[in-house]
């Protein structure tokens, strides 16, 4: 993440939301939002692959979201080359503030690199954790249907890290994770995993395995996005033709890359 972007505003954050605020829905995942350099090729390459639509929202012309059955999935900004921003899918937070958990990420050794700033009807900051895993925040009023967009695309997002239990903490802080507030978010250590639990679905995964730093951003600590899809093969080859790579592939699930170099994954069946 480069600091000249501080000025700048985050990734397309869930714009023109409305219906559930941040303040009843907090600690969860809400959005997630994609950087990219050409915008034309990104809507091409993810309409092959994932089927998305498209629609022009306030935010200007280097800014889409995607929609699945009419419902807002997703968000791209083609931004990556003027704000010399890395290529990346990025998970966004509801936050009861964010001004509030901008600090607290400061104080806890995180970076804060855009933000917060005023995206209405709400507020967003594009931030990183203490090893550099980029991830975002919002505040205000999420998109209409909230379990609508949970169940349209978004599977789960999982954080590669060096150490889960210590993420863990440092999110936890942040988004008061596991405290007293009513519908906070559960989190519980299963498997060598911290998993993190929304309203009871799993929503979350912190797993261990980036133990020492490398430029290949496969193995970098990162947040995955994993979106639902019919068949995990055929988006593989459907991205292969596109331009796009397959990173690894089982017969239920395949980490893929886009022309653009965004990782992400494909899975058959959500995991809880």
């Amino acid at each position: 993440m480069n600091a000249s972007a501080e000025n700048h505003r985050p990734t397309s954050a869930p714009a023109r939301a409305r219906g559930v605020s941040t303040h009843s829905v907090f600690g969860a995942p809400c959005w997630v939002s994609l950087t990219s350099r050409d915008l034309e090729a990104t809507q091409e390459f993810y309409r092959a692959v994932l089927g998305w639509q498209w629609h022009r929202g306030a935010l200007g012309d280097h800014f889409r979201t995607a929609l699945v059955d009419g419902v807002p999935v997703a968000g791209i900004a083609a931004v990556a080359s003027m704000w010399q921003m890395a290529v990346a899918w990025t998970p966004y937070f509801a936050v009861p503030s964010a001004d509030v958990a901008a600090s607290r990420t400061r104080e806890r050794g995180g970076t804060v690199a855009v933000g917060p700033i005023s995206l209405p009807p709400g507020r967003a900051a594009l931030l990183a954790d203490r090893e550099g895993a980029t991830f975002g925040i919002w505040e205000g009023q999420l998109i209409g249907n909230w379990e609508a967009w949970r169940q349209a695309a978004p599977a789960f997002i999982r954080l590669h890290t060096r150490d889960a239990f210590d993420s863990a903490i440092f999110y936890g802080e942040i988004l008061d994770w596991a405290s007293d507030r009513p519908g906070c978010c559960e989190v519980r250590y299963e498997g060598g995993e911290v998993v993190l639990r929304s309203r009871g679905e799993v929503v979350a995964r912190i797993e261990s395995g980036a133990l020492e730093a490398a430029p290949d951003p496969t193995i970098r600590p990162h947040w995955q996005v994993h979106f639902s899809v019919a068949d995990a093969a055929a988006c593989a080859r459907t991205a292969e033709k596109h331009g796009g790579s397959v990173l690894s592939e089982t017969a239920d699930e395949a980490v893929l890359r886009d022309p653009d170099g965004a990782q992400f994954t494909v899975t058959v069946h959500r995991q809880r």
